[in-house]
């Protein structure tokens, strides 16, 4: 028996499990996997979809309402391409603010190439607690983010907080019983894994599926983190469903004066409305929040 068939015979069944159906289906397009094949840099690649990051918006307001002339905080930026996209829309300023620090470089480097470094700024920071002075954006953008932070009703209030009289939250994510809510699709492209598999499984499958890649410890410290006790959680997500988000949003300081729950599909309409089936076939939650005077 060679070493091949020791690790076969090693491997709990569900992993194994996991691993031959994640071969019958195609990965979708990852800006990860974009980047690792020398294709689209991760900036570039959210700036090419910066359009895609406001479309569910476009119902209750114009881009250049939102942007134009505006100052702009866009929560959990990633490499900065979607702010940088925000910036040519007209924005007179705009902060992106993220807690991993190797995406400076490349966020800096684009606005250098965009000729936008004059209104774009990078900056570490915790979405739940950012420094800056009350009032001080006119819009705060946080696309694909609620489902990332620590503490989404703390994140919110400080949005909130910043805000200039007459500012708005612009704010979607995709809820966690998406068919690839879990954010591993960058590996693992079985739609819906994390209602099948446990957290275990799937990080030990994850990992095994990126090992061989360069930026291997970089995907998987994003991604996984020791628990205090020991043992190892995805830390990337914090499990946001529809039913809790709309909680949060009771208790927060704001009206929300537009609100959207986009389905999967257009023929996913109905399941998409029933209560229980909908966190798993909507695609988008959509929220635009003013706070209270």
């Amino acid at each position: 028996m060679d070493d091949t068939d020791d690790t076969f015979m090693s491997t709990p069944l569900p992993q194994l499990i996991l691993s031959n159906i994640n071969k019958l289906f195609k990965l979708p397009v990852h800006p990860f996997n974009l980047s690792a094949g020398g294709g689209l840099s991760y900036a570039e690649w959210q700036y090419e979809k910066g359009e895609a990051t406001i479309a569910f918006y476009l119902d209750y307001a114009s881009a250049a309402a939102i942007f134009e002339g505006k100052s702009v905080l866009d929560v959990g930026c990633g490499a900065a391409g979607k702010s940088l996209y925000y910036a040519a829309l007209g924005a007179k300023r705009v902060v992106g603010i993220d807690v991993v620090e190797r995406y400076r470089e490349e966020a800096v480097g684009l606005a250098e190439r965009k000729g936008l470094s004059d209104k774009f700024e990078f900056a570490l920071a915790d979405a739940s607690a950012t420094g800056f002075k009350d009032g001080e954006f006119d819009a705060v953008i946080l696309n694909d983010a609620v489902e990332h932070v620590a503490d989404p009703g703390a994140t919110l209030r400080e949005c909130l907080r910043v805000l200039a009289p007459g500012g708005k939250v612009y704010l979607n994510f995709p809820p966690y019983y998406h068919p690839y809510g879990a954010h591993l699709s960058d590996a693992i492209a079985v739609p819906w894994v994390h209602a099948f598999f446990s957290e275990k499984t799937m990080i030990a499958v994850y990992k095994r599926l990126v090992a061989g890649m360069p930026d291997a410890a970089e995907r998987i410290s994003l991604r996984i983190s020791e628990k205090p006790g020991g043992g190892e959680y995805l830390s990337y997500i914090n499990r946001m469903t529809i039913r809790r988000f709309k909680k949060i949003l009771r208790d927060l300081p704001a009206r929300c004066v537009y609100y959207r729950e986009a389905p999967l599909r257009g023929f996913l309409r109905l399941p998409a409305a029933l209560p229980g089936f909908k966190e798993f076939f909507v695609k988008m939650t959509v929220a635009i929040l003013e706070p209270l005077e």
